[in-house]
C-alpha cells in the first residue's frame, strides 16, 4: 500500500499518483459528483512524515492531468518536491491529511453529492442504515447491523473541521458527511476509496428516497 512508504516522495511517485487521481476525478465528474471545480481527491505517498498528493484547487476535475496536483504535509501545508511545479492545493487538504492520519487510509475522496447534503439535513445526528445488502460494500453486515454515517457541521477552518471529524469518527464507518457541503470517504487505496464512495452514495440515495 502507498501509505507504507516512508521516504520523501520522488517526482515519479507524485506523477504516478497524479495520474491515478486525474482518472478517478474524471470518473466522479462524469457521475455529476464533482460539478464546476468542486471536490478533491488525495493519495498517501508517505507516512513518516505524512505526505499526500492532492488534486489542485480551482480546476475542472474532469480535465486534470497528472501534473495538476500538490504534495502536502500533516496540516495540508504544501511540501516542495524537486521536479514538481506545485499547483494550489484545496483549502480542504488539511482535512484530507487529518482523515488519513486518523484512519490509516491510503486515499481520501471528497465529492459534492446532493444526496449526501440532503441526508445530512434530514439526519443531522447521523444517517441510520440497517438491513440493506449494499452495507457489505463498506465492510458491514447486510442484516442485523446498526450503521450510522456521522454528520458534522461545516467550517471554513480546517483545524476546527478536523476536530469535529475526530470527535465523530467511527472506525467501522469509512465515511463522514459534512453538513450542507458534501461527503468524505476513504479506503486502503484509491480504488477501494472509490468503491466505498460509490456504495455510501448509493446507501444515502436509498435513505433519502424511502424516508
Amino acid at each position: 500500500m502507498s501509505g507504507s512508504r516512508t521516504a520523501e516522495p520522488t517526482v515519479e511517485r507524485v506523477l504516478e499518483a497524479g495520474g491515478r487521481l486525474a482518472a478517478e476525478s474524471a470518473r466522479f465528474t462524469g457521475l455529476g459528483w464533482m460539478r464546476g471545480t468542486s471536490g478533491n481527491l488525495s493519495e498517501v505517498v508517505g507516512r513518516d512524515p505524512l505526505r499526500l498528493v492532492v488534486t489542485a484547487s480551482g480546476l475542472d476535475k474532469g480535465e486534470l492531468t497528472a501534473e495538476d496536483v500538490s504534495v502536502v504535509g500533516p496540516v495540508g501545508e504544501t511540501v516542495p518536491v524537486e521536479g514538481i511545479e506545485p499547483r494550489r492545493p484545496s483549502a480542504e487538504a488539511g482535512l484530507h491529511a487529518r482523515v488519513a492520519a486518523l484512519t490509516g487510509a491510503g486515499a481520501v475522496v471528497h465529492v459534492h453529492t446532493v444526496n449526501a447534503v440532503v441526508a445530512g439535513h434530514h439526519w443531522p445526528d447521523g444517517v441510520p442504515l440497517r438491513d440493506i445488502e449494499m452495507l457489505k460494500g463498506i465492510g458491514r453486515l447486510a442484516h442485523d447491523d446498526e450503521v450510522v454515517v456521522p454528520v458534522i457541521a461545516n467550517s471554513q477552518d480546517m483545524a476546527e473541521l478536523g476536530d469535529r471529524f475526530e470527535a465523530a469518527y467511527d472506525k467501522g464507518v469509512p465515511a463522514v458527511i459534512v453538513a450542507r457541503h458534501g461527503l468524505y470517504a476513504w479506503g486502503r487505496d484509491l480504488t477501494h476509496a472509490r468503491h466505498v464512495t460509490e456504495c455510501v452514495e448509493w446507501l444515502l440515495t436509498y435513505a433519502v428516497t424511502v424516508r
